[in-house]
């Protein structure tokens, strides 16, 4: 099936890191069907087609997970991130914050969902496709 390495790859092109929905698309040619990373220390657990799993190493030092979801400030966070005012760690490290024990990709369904530790939903979100991405980027800048 597929490799952290090849999804590692995916993750960055020639001139770095890529947009998410395109590195979801990129997975999903790998044949990722839906993966799950958790806030603790950053591991991801990657499923495929019949049954085939593989887990990536942690990429942090532990972070505590609050027992205690708040919704708001994690959407306030999320959004914060998703603009660029904050880097990949320093948004794990909000989530944790605000209770977000791990987030799940379905890259069929094109969503993320993101769970407290009881397993409860606290947001779900749908993946933009790349037109939708690059519209939104657009809309967003013409405001600045």
């Amino acid at each position: 099936m597929f490799t952290i390495n090849q999804i590692n790859e995916a993750h960055s092109n020639e001139k770095g890191k890529v947009k998410f929905p395109v590195y979801v698309k990129e997975i999903m040619k790998l044949g990722v069907t839906r993966y799950e990373t958790y806030v603790e220390d950053g591991h991801t657990t990657y499923f495929g087609k019949n049954s085939f799993k593989i887990v990536s190493e942690p990429i942090y030092e532990s972070l505590s997970v609050s027992d205690q979801p708040d919704k708001s400030q994690f959407v306030h966070d999320l959004k914060d991130h998703q603009q660029g005012g904050k880097d990949y760690l320093a948004f794990c490290s909000d989530c944790a914050k605000s209770g977000v024990e791990k987030w799940v990709v379905d890259v069929s369904k094109m969503t993320c969902t993101y769970y407290d530790k009881a397993g409860n939903e606290i947001f779900d979100e749908k993946i933009p496709t790349l037109q939708e991405d690059n519209q939104l980027q657009k809309s967003t800048e013409m405001h600045y």
